[in-house]
């Protein structure tokens, strides 16, 4: 009962009910208080799936074009956007049990498939396969599996960037090592050069007092 996320959708099913009936002024200042009391944004237009559950929802923007299935996870601050202001489909269709997770933006007619995951703070503007997990700006696919049921714990998902630092990390580790080996190499060969030198020397001179 004291969810924002079920307040506003329970307000967006009517908004929608209305707009199908091309009520549309009623339905977009339904869609407008609902805002206002939940700080979350739906355009009436936007067709949402069966156990939706929109996580906090603060900041959460739903455009008119959007689809959302079933079983979909949103977290807060998560942006289903267009890019273009023509009358036709310009907006994310998001497949069934997807998780996206708290300010992840997505822009355009891409498609999210089923079973995918968005990390937070992604900004995914291409379609995402079945069963994968995108992360990142630009968004990009680092897992790509199977999945029985739906995975609540998008805190978890791959990071990239730190994967990609600690492969350099352990590379330069042995070159550093390496490195180090040579120059031991090296001074062994000069101290053992020295030592021939000086060998032949003592020689030469004895061979001269002799």
């Amino acid at each position: 009962m004291c969810y924002p996320g079920l307040h506003a959708l329970t307000l967006h099913r009517l908004a929608h009910f209305i707009w199908c009936h091309r009520l549309r002024l009623p339905a977009r200042m339904l869609s407008h208080a609902n805002r206002f009391l939940t700080g979350v944004e739906i355009h009436p237009g936007a067709k949402i799936g069966r156990r939706f559950f929109l996580d906090h929802g603060m900041g959460v923007v739903i455009g008119e074009t959007a689809e959302i299935g079933d079983d979909v996870l949103m977290y807060q601050g998560v942006v289903l956007g267009g890019t273009s202001l023509e009358k036709k489909k310009r907006h994310p269709t998001i497949g069934n049990n997807v998780v996206i997770g708290a300010a992840a933006i997505l822009l355009g007619p891409i498609t999210v498939g089923k079973g995918a995951r968005v990390g937070a703070n992604s900004v995914v503007v291409k379609s995402v396969p079945p069963e994968a997990t995108v992360v990142g700006v630009p968004g990009r696919i680092v897992e790509d599996k199977r999945l029985p049921v739906i995975d609540l714990e998008h805190g978890r998902l791959p990071d990239p960037v730190n994967e990609a630092i600690g492969l350099v990390l352990e590379k330069q580790d042995k070159l550093e090592k390496r490195i180090s080996q040579l120059e031991e190499l090296l001074r062994a060969d000069s101290i053992s050069s020295e030592s021939k030198s000086r060998s032949q020397i003592i020689q030469k001179g004895s061979n001269g007092q002799g």
